[in-house]
């Protein structure tokens, strides 16, 4: 029998304001950032006939949302529907996540996670890229969890690796050491060669596949 519907904890009012504040913050650094988009693949240009899924590791989200807002939807045209926690701490991420018209899609590995694949497979069929934090939403940092694999079993969309870096940056001490740009830092955003994942896999083939992704972002997200 399916078990429980697990219902997403929604915003406080305290978070509704500090996502506001969050976004305003992040849209005055973008400002003085210095951002240089490498796509050697073609994949945003190609995004234009078929959207995609992008994996972007949990300490990056910040240039995640800024490629979205200003590399990925002017050229593809196409918004994107994003996977984020259910709960409270992800709350907040959502009113962030709203205010750069990202849509969000609450679940996790651990919660709401089926609810989640389903909901995602409704925003591809609708146009919308996807997106997923695959080491997320609370770790281990940069270990790749079975729901990004799922996720490209279920729509077919390819995964797209996404590499960032920047000369000047400040870490939280959080559990990913999540990373945000200095003001007038020089950053550096990277697209890695489309991943395809088939439809039907045995345990063998998903090691592999996890780790051939493992390898690419690692090989685009230099610490």
């Amino acid at each position: 029998m399916p078990g429980p519907v697990v219902i997403p904890n929604k915003a406080s009012l305290i978070q509704k304001l500090a996502g506001g504040v969050v976004y305003g913050l992040l849209r005055l650094l973008r400002f003085t950032w210095r951002i240089n988009f490498s796509d050697p693949h073609g994949v945003i240009k190609d995004s234009r006939d078929k959207p995609f899924i992008l994996c972007v590791w949990h300490n990056r989200l910040v240039f995640g949302m800024d490629a979205y807002s200003n590399n990925i939807k002017p050229i593809s045209g196409r918004r994107l529907a994003a996977m984020v926690s259910a709960s409270k701490d992800g709350a907040l991420l959502v009113e962030v996540l709203k205010a750069f018209d990202i849509e969000p899609v609450r679940g996790s590995t651990s919660r709401r996670g089926r609810q989640a694949l389903l909901e995602l497979s409704r925003k591809m069929k609708a146009g919308m890229h996807l997106g997923i934090t695959p080491d997320g939403p609370r770790g281990p940092c940069y270990e790749i969890q079975d729901g990004i694999l799922a996720l490209s079993q279920v729509t077919g969309l390819p995964i797209i690796p996404l590499g960032a870096s920047a000369n000047r940056k400040y870490r939280f001490n959080s559990w990913d050491r999540f990373q945000l740009p200095m003001p007038f830092a020089r950053c550096d955003v990277a697209y890695g060669a489309p991943l395809q994942v088939p439809r039907e896999l045995d345990d063998t083939q998903r090691a592999a596949i996890r780790a051939e992704l493992k390898s690419r972002m690692d090989e685009i997200n230099p610490e």
